[in-house]
């Protein structure tokens, strides 16, 4: 074959994201025989020295458009922060592109169904790197499950323990638990019927720091996940009980890490008798597994297959870990000391010092936390949540992914759309002229406010009754605003005046004198006319 041939024959890769791990995916992609690294993007130019140490002939860029617009690029690898996953797969699969994106796809499981659809509808490969999944161990271990080694499953447990690194943004459950829960889902073959799960906070409020999940498959096979990262030592171990033997895989052992045991339990003559063979080293290729995750990635685009960690693996695997994170904020089910029968479990959370008058509706996944007050008639959407001595008002209609911050009151005549962000201590008036003496209550009085899709309002800002916030505004903490603000505006000061403009993510924008704008952190173009900003679809 020609050189001419082989470089044909090549996927052209673009890999964006050049953090630690992003790094990883760039040196790997530029050393697979069937990828051409085409581009390496990340916003920090300072990424252009580590991507040169490991090869000065790698392209570099910040510009996110080029690799969205080069017909060139035939596929590309998401190794960015976590909040910018769903952005960035969704825009490169509407650019006609192939994605391998790190896990989680997405925040939420809706979202990532969403990814899988349009994956599915622009027939795209849309692959999600849960990385154990191509660990050669594991794929032993599959391989004994299948082969009957074990015999039939029994009990699966995963130990996944560190000292650190501790997140803020996210609990152990979220930044551990994937890695296993992913791996669960393969070895089983199956969804679980039930997911319980428990844990303790020591370091941040609500924010767990131990967690222990239990799982039930069909045909009688348990698992549970314990993850935590106040542990005096790195442990990561998964053992595999069988009705015929055992296995053990321990990664942080420096030899020796996939163990099985021809142990059990054989009933002999109607007594339990123990069974203890000693025990065999299972020997497993030494690749590395992220090599293997991203040859599985061309061959599946060159071959027109879907992947192992598709689309569908991903959004069960963000399932499971939301119904145990509903379970952790739940409890265990209330019993009423009268009757002694158990209330009904609720899909929401609502904490045991608020109080929810009667005529509610309240949103699946959504979180109500201490001395909040809903009154009667609220309509609160799913996956909200409500901090800390919050007051929602008669009849307040707020939507869906909604984050409401401590001490603040959403008084009847606001209505908040999707993804609205209230900071704390933030205040919304409905009554233009207040007098005591002179009372304006009901409907009649009450000025309608406003507040659109994506807008954000910073800590102690004051929103004035009868007003507008538009899409993906910003009002800055301690603002005052006495007339309407448009789409993507930030606005500050006493009254409030515009004083930049905001892409849909939160990062400020640099508009050129034509009117122009790209986003550094994700990407997104606008233009603007005057004060009007619109956002520009997606060439390609």
């Amino acid at each position: 074959m020609t050189k001419t041939a082989e470089a044909e024959k090549k996927v052209n890769v673009a890999v964006v994201g050049c953090g630690r791990w992003g790094l990883n995916h760039v040196r790997t992609a530029a050393g697979l025989p069937d990828a051409q690294l085409r581009v390496v993007c990340d916003r920090d130019v300072s990424r252009r020295t580590a991507v040169a140490e490991i090869s000065p002939d790698i392209p570099f860029t910040t510009d996110l458009e080029t690799l969205l617009v080069d017909p060139q690029v035939e596929a590309v690898i998401v190794a960015t922060p976590a909040e910018t996953h769903y952005t960035l797969s969704q825009r490169f699969l509407e650019a006609g592109k192939h994605v391998l994106v790190e896990k989680p796809m997405a925040l939420t499981s809706g979202e990532a169904r969403e990814l899988t659809a349009l994956a599915r509808q622009k027939q795209r490969v849309l692959m999600v790197g849960h990385l154990l999944l191509f660990h050669p161990a594991i794929r032993t271990i599959k391989h004994l499950i299948e082969a009957g080694e074990l015999g039939r499953l029994q009990y699966i447990y995963s130990n996944r323990l560190n000292l650190g690194t501790v997140r803020q943004e996210e609990n152990i459950l979220w930044s551990f638990a994937p890695h296993d829960i992913s791996v669960l889902q393969y070895l089983i073959g199956s969804d679980p019927e039930s997911v319980q799960a428990s844990g303790a906070v020591f370091l941040q409020p609500g924010i767990h720091d131990v967690t222990l999940t239990t799982l039930t498959y069909p045909h009688n096979v348990h698992a549970h996940i314990h993850v935590s990262w106040l542990h005096p030592f790195k442990e990561h171990r998964l053992v595999i009980i069988g009705s015929k033997s055992m296995v053990v895989f321990e990664d942080s052992r420096p030899t020796d890490k996939l163990i099985m045991y021809p142990k059990g339990i054989d009933w002999v003559g109607g007594e339990p008798v123990k069974r203890d063979e000693g025990y065999q080293v299972i020997p497993f290729s030494q690749e590395p597994p992220l090599a293997l995750e991203q040859a599985h990635f061309l061959a599946c685009i060159r071959e027109g297959r879907q992947p192992l960690t598709d689309g569908e693996h991903a959004v069960r695997v963000l399932e499971i870990l939301e119904e145990a994170q509903r379970c952790l904020e739940n409890g265990t089910p209330v019993r009423e000391k009268a009757s002694g029968k158990t209330q009904e479990q609720k899909p929401y959370f609502v904490h045991p010092t608020a109080v929810v008058d009667e005529q509610v509706e309240i949103g699946e996944g959504t979180r109500i936390w201490h001395f909040s007050h809903i009154q009667s008639g609220a309509k609160i959407g799913s996956h909200c949540t409500l901090g800390q001595n919050v007051n929602v008002g008669n009849n307040v209609r707020i939507g869906n992914y909604c984050k409401i911050q401590n001490n603040v009151s959403v008084y009847e005549g606001v209505e908040l759309e999707d993804y609205v962000f209230c900071g704390p201590s933030m205040v919304f008036t409905n009554v233009l002229n207040p007098r005591c003496e002179y009372p304006q209550r009901g409907s009649d009085h009450y000025v309608p406010t406003r507040v659109k899709y994506g807008a954000s309002i910073g800590a102690n800002a004051t929103i004035v009754a009868g007003h507008t916030i538009g899409r993906f505004a910003f009002v800055g903490a301690g603002a005052v605003v006495t007339k309407d603000v448009p789409d993507y505006a930030l606005v500050v000061g006493n009254p409030a005046r515009v004083v930049g403009w905001m892409c849909r993510c939160g990062v400020k924008l640099p508009f050129s004198r034509t009117g122009e704008a790209t986003c550094r952190r994700c990407g997104r173009r606008y233009h603007k006319k005057g004060t009007t900003v619109t956002e520009q679809p997606v060439e390609g």
